[in-house]
């Protein structure tokens, strides 16, 4: 071999390993939330296995979701008797059938019964579960052998946060939603005045009468925490912790929050430094579709696509929701994509393809795309976001309205109630979304902004994983006002020292002046 050539070769050698990022794998526990919040999960495992962590996930035996092989990681499997997908569709199909009768005071109080009972059964659970891990001897020490970096965990839930405690590990939480409520509420300070409760449906912009709306709601939380969760917690906590604990303690002491937001999308608000909003952190460039569906794509010609899907929970409408809407998009030139699993509509047109499944973001970022009719969940909306398409919101459950008010707001969106799902409204609000050119441009610009970041959302959320690893956690990004007493926290121990001294000040002033002038008067009497 001539000698310039494996010069050449020895350099270039050397260029690639230099170039080359090096990372040491770790040990990463992972405690994941089933359903929608295991998607979110799972992408971001994706990456982390990608650069070379040894990854295990707690799943229980009941899950819908979570796979008990894959390549990614291995699993730790928790027997639980029963799981909440069956309770969770009664949920579910009630609810809908409440907003189809219309909105009333006793409608509003059901539902909310209904859905802190589902969520109450749910923490009860898994603290069962969790305290069966405790009980089990082998599996603590499998845990505490395997020396994990740290704990990865979705707070929706809160057995990953009591497992970092237990085994002493660093806590990084991949969230947007806590055991009670939006993440932000028991982390940062959070006035009433401006920052909107989640179920309020109200923006950062509140008169009077939506304040009292907005600490209404915000009363439900505290209710929520204090009286429903927070108790269950307390229970497994005393049992397992020297002292106790309680859940949002646990929270709060987290490392890292990696928040699934951001605020091209967000409201403003006070937030802490050890807080990394990675929002849209799942969104790439568009990969080709499949030839079938490209074809179908492609034969919309200058009308363009409208996809519609109401995310991985929504199986199907009720029928005649369902039937209303096909016959709306029957009559449009426009291409329809449906993700749709119930009985087929009667009502539905040639131009409307059926599926059980699409490739949602590949489908958003195609330039055919024109509308995407979708119920509001956070990963559809930050995907929305990122590919510059302007949604049409059918909002079912839970945040759904509120992500869609946040898109309102911004002129990207419109909003549809199901109630209000009917062929004339349904036709007239897509037909404003395809045909004004201000909902497009809106939602482009909110693109370019989401875009023009220093560093890619995944690229941040795995840099503050492995950030967290390296140093063994980050108690310097850390508040220590989680630790002080409420009036402490509020300075009214101060307020009521510097009260009191004031008064003891005026009344000694007081006291001497009375002292002076009645020993004056006595003195004038005397000489008289």
């Amino acid at each position: 071999m001539p000698l310039n050539r494996f010069g050449g070769i020895i350099i270039f050698s050397l260029h690639l390993i230099l170039c080359t990022s090096h990372c040491d794998g770790g040990n990463i526990l992972v405690f994941p939330v089933d359903g929608s919040h295991w998607i979110n999960m799972k992408i971001l495992l994706e990456e982390l296995h990608a650069r070379g962590h040894n990854i295990s996930v707690i799943r229980a035996s009941t899950s819908w979701y979570i796979p008990e092989k894959s390549p990614l990681y291995t699993t730790i499997t928790i027997e639980m008797d029963e799981g909440l997908e069956n309770f969770f569709d009664i949920y579910l199909q009630e609810h809908m059938r409440a907003q189809r009768e219309g909105a009333s005071l006793m409608t509003f109080l059901k539902l909310t019964k209904d859905f802190l009972s589902m969520i109450t059964k749910a923490h009860l659970m898994w603290c069962e579960a969790t305290s069966m891990i405790f009980q089990n001897q082998n599996l603590v020490k499998s845990l505490k052998d395997s020396q994990y970096d740290l704990v990865l965990a979705d707070p929706a839930m809160g057995p990953g946060p009591v497992l970092a405690k237990y085994l002493k590990l660093p806590l990084v939480l991949n969230v947007r939603w806590i055991t009670s409520g939006e993440g932000h509420f028991v982390l940062a300070p959070s006035p009433l005045s401006y920052i909107p409760v989640p179920g309020s449906g109200l923006t950062d912009k509140m008169d009077f009468i939506q304040r009292l709306k907005n600490l209404f709601f915000y009363s439900i939380i505290f209710f929520q925490e204090k009286f429903l969760v927070g108790p269950i917690y307390a229970d497994m906590c005393v049992k397992h912790f020297e002292g106790g604990c309680d859940i949002v303690s646990l929270l709060q002491d987290a490392d890292i929050w990696l928040f699934r937001s951001d605020f091209v999308f967000e409201f403003p608000r006070p937030t802490m430094p050890n807080v990394v909003y990675i929002g849209g952190f799942q969104c790439k460039p568009a990969q080709p579709l499949p030839a079938d569906l490209e074809e179908f794509v492609q034969s919309a010609g200058e009308h363009g696509v409208i996809i519609m899907t109401l995310g991985t929970l929504v199986n199907a409408l009720p029928k005649e929701v369902a039937d209303e809407i096909a016959s709306v998009f029957a009559k449009m030139p426009q291409k329809v994509i449906w993700r749709h699993r119930g009985d087929r509509p009667s009502t539905l047109g040639n131009n409307t393809l059926i599926v059980d499944w699409m490739p949602q973001k590949d489908l958003l970022g195609h330039p055919q795309t024109k509308v995407f009719v979708a119920h509001g969940g956070t990963n559809g909306v930050q995907e929305a976001i990122y590919y510059g398409v302007p949604v049409l919101g059918i909002p079912l459950f839970f945040d759904q309205y509120d992500n869609l008010l946040r898109l309102l707001e911004r002129g990207a969106a419109k909003i549809i109630q199901l109630a209000d799902v009917n062929g004339q409204e349904f036709e007239k609000t897509i037909k404003e979304l395809l045909y004004k050119d201000s909902y497009r441009q809106n939602m482009q610009t909110l693109s370019r902004l989401h875009r023009d970041q220093p560093m890619p959302p995944m690229d941040q959320a795995t840099f503050w994983v492995e950030y967290v690893m390296r140093h063994k956690g980050a108690p310097h990004l850390r508040t220590q006002a989680y630790k002080m007493p409420w009036y402490s926290y509020h300075s009214l121990d101060v307020l009521v020292f510097l009260m009191t001294a004031a008064m003891v000040f005026l009344l000694s002033v007081f006291a001497i002046t009375r002292f002076l002038c009645c020993t004056r008067k006595k003195s004038k009497t005397k000489q008289s």
